[in-house]
Order: structure tokens, then sequence, then C-alpha cells
């Protein structure tokens, strides 16, 4: 959990509430704003691609370690500058580290509880990236309180971080992560089910990035009050961490396809919600469904691609991977596009609605298919 924390809920995520005060205090344009995000999408994609090798094995716990000290020093690096190139390479290079950490903290945890017969836990540990929003939105609020500027966020972020990294430091074992060799996986099954929950999850992966990028964004062109930001992000944080577990219960009454389905219609709602409705209730809702939706939906996923291809999990996830990672590379780009061009975030915003509801007919149809 404190590794997820530091990794996803800082690491990826800490750039969405301190997004607004950077734009106004460095001039950055909607354009600039989703350019350094795709940016850190782009090396969360490439870390997720070098992650999918064989190289790690036996190395999870050093990998880990140095990937968390690597998300603290990149933080604080982003609050000594002000050039748009330096953010891009800087948020490149925290996208790597926030999947290498995931992967292999994830390979940690998953083989243990798997030897523990405890698989039931795994939820807590991805209930981590709810933890560091909420640690991160507090954080905001309370330098917002204290009259810090942006710079000190990024400065605090790398701070937390490194306090994470001691966490993980003191409570991670040394032992081996994986039993047995890794062994050769056949291609994937041609399935129009299989097909079509890649090509859902590349859709999901373009519509919840534009609020998970923009949400506090949208919170300040609505002139609500810059603390309200950081409500709305403990929202979103607190609503993730329980979010894995609770559909959960769906999965097992109604299925996979029904209940990813239902999840990007549901995160859809949130979306149009955060600039239709006022400029308090709107970001709320937005905020609580994005979080109770998009880990759960990143989650269960991937449980139904391993389903559909049962004899190669790797494949079928480094598959997702790069169609997921694809979708929240061109996601931040053309929000950031649309932003500049109509002068708000409602076009970006229905824009991503409409995404997440054409993923959910397409995943509905992979039950109906498989």
């Amino acid at each position: 959990m404190a590794a997820m924390a530091v990794a996803m809920g800082i690491g990826r995520f800490v750039y969405t509430p301190i997004l607004p005060s950077m734009m106004d205090s460095v001039g950055l344009s909607s354009s600039d704003a989703g350019l350094i995000a795709s940016s850190n999408y782009a090396g969360y994609f490439l870390g997720a691609v070098l992650a999918s090798g064989n190289w790690g094995q036996g190395r999870e716990r050093s990998i880990v370690l140095v990937g968390l000290v690597a998300s603290a020093v990149l933080a604080a690096l982003m609050g000594l500058t002000e050039n748009v190139a330096a953010f891009l390479a800087i948020r490149f290079f925290a996208g790597v580290t926030s999947a290498l950490v995931m992967v292999f903290s994830s390979t940690i945890v998953v083989s243990r509880l798997a030897a523990a017969q405890r698989g039931d836990l795994q939820v807590w540990h991805f209930s981590g990236v709810g933890v560091g929003i909420a640690l991160s939105s507090l954080m905001t609020g309370s330098l917002l309180v204290a009259g810090a500027g942006w710079q000190a966020n990024w400065l605090w972020a790398g701070g937390l971080s490194l306090a994470g990294f001691l966490v993980v430091w003191l409570l991670i074992d040394p032992g081996p992560a994986l039993v047995g060799k890794p062994t050769a996986e056949p291609p994937m099954p041609k399935s129009p089910a299989l097909t079509r929950t890649i090509l859902a999850y590349g859709l999901f992966g373009f519509g919840y990035i534009i609020t998970a990028t923009f949400l506090v964004a949208i919170v300040r062109a609505g002139e609500a009050g810059r603390l309200f930001e950081s409500v709305v992000w403990l929202v979103t944080g607190l609503a993730i961490i329980p979010s894995v577990w609770l559909w959960g219960f769906g999965v097992r009454r109604w299925g996979l396809p029904a209940m990813l389905a239902i999840g990007c219609t549901v995160e859809a709602v949130g979306v149009g919600a955060s600039v239709a409705m006022g400029s308090y209730v709107g970001p709320l809702i937005g905020g609580l469904l994005l979080g109770g939706t998009f880990m759960a939906v990143t989650a269960y996923g991937f449980q139904l691609g391993r389903q559909l291809a049962q004899e190669s999990p790797r494949r079928v996830i480094a598959l997702m991977t790069v169609a997921f990672g694809f979708g929240q590379i061109l996601g931040p780009i053309a929000a950031g596009f649309l932003a500049d061009r109509t002068g708000s975030f409602t076009a970006p915003s229905l824009l991503a609605a409409l995404v997440l509801l054409l993923s959910a007919f397409v995943v509905r149809g992979a039950g109906k298919a498989s």
C-alpha cells in the first residue's frame, strides 16, 4: 500500500492538484499542461513494457526501493524549474518509475498472498493509490492555508515520497518474490470477445485520464475556491480506497463484462457532471465517481483479459497495457487542444464521457461474444 501510494497516488497523480497553480504562475496553456501529462503517461507506458521482461526476476525488492527513491527525487525536481522542456523530461522519467514500482511491488505482494492463500488482501495493496491521492490532497490544502506556492507542493511531495520509501524499506523482506522460472506462452487466442476487451480498455484509458488530469483545473475555472480544489481531490482519493473491494460484489453476481460496462457508464456520468452541474456539486460528483470506478475498472479489466487468454496471461496484459497506454497518452493532448480552442474544459470532458460510454458498449459486447 505504501509503495502504491508513493509511486501512483503521489508520483503519478499529484500533478493534478498542483497543475492549476502551475498554469497560473508559470503561464502554462492547457495544451502545455496536456503535453506534460502525456509525457508522464508515455513514461508509464515505457516502464510497463520494460517491466514485462524477465530481467527483473529476483531483483524485485531492489527495483522497488530504487524506484521509490527516484520518484521522490523527481517530484522534488519539479519544484526547482519553470522550464517546460524540463517538466516534460522529469514527468517522463517519473512515469517510468511509477510503472516499475507498480509492477514489481505487485509481483511481490501477489506472490506472498498466493503463498499464504490470502488473495483477498490484494485489494488493500491497490487501495494505496487512493491513500496517496488523499494524502496529496491534504498536503496541497495545508500548504494553501500556509500561503506556500506551487514549488513547495512539489518539494513536499518529494518529502512525502521519501517517507513512504522508508516505510517500504523497513517492511519489505528480501526473500524471492517468485518461485520457478517464467515459461514461454503460446500466442493469444483469436477471439472477438478478447478483441472487444482490448479495444474497450484502450478507450477507457483515453476517457478516464482526461478528468483524472484536469479535474482540479476544472474546479479552479469554476471559481469555487482554492481550498475546495483539495476537498474534491480528497474525495477522489477516499473513493478509490474501498472501490475494488466494493465492485467485487457486483462482479461475483453479474460477471466481469457487465460490471466493467457499468463502471465505464458510472464514470461517464461523473465526467459529465464535473462540467455540467454547479461549481460545488458537479466537481464533487465527478471526483466521487472517478475515484469510485477507475481503479476497479483497471483491475477487473485485466482480470477479464486473463480469463479470455488463460494460457497467455503475460501476453494479454502486455497488449492491454499498450492499448491503455495509447489511450492515456492521447487523452490529455486532445483535451488540452480542445480546451485552448474552446476556452473551457467542457468540450474535452464531454468527449471523455462519450468515449467512456463507447467503451461500456464495446466491453458489454465482449460478454455476448465470449
